[in-house]
């Protein structure tokens, strides 16, 4: 994952985190359920660009083996 990529992420997911707690402070729910969509989508793209890079790291892995 690039550090471009991990960083919007997690940017994401405290944003998340801030409209969460925004939204519980003042009662509003909407902006609550938001907060929670938002962390949820930033995990989610989190895990997917895990997932490319360990699997692109499994491919070369077994093309090196194979070419040898």
């Amino acid at each position: 994952m690039s550090i471009v990529d991990k960083a919007k992420d997690k940017a994401q997911q405290l944003i998340g985190e801030v409209k969460e707690k925004v939204g519980e402070k003042t009662g509003n729910q909407t902006l609550r359920v938001e907060g929670q969509a938002d962390q949820v989508e930033g995990h989610a793209k989190e895990t997917g660009h895990d997932l490319r890079d360990n699997t692109a790291e499994g491919v070369a892995g077994l093309k090196d083996k194979f070419n040898r």
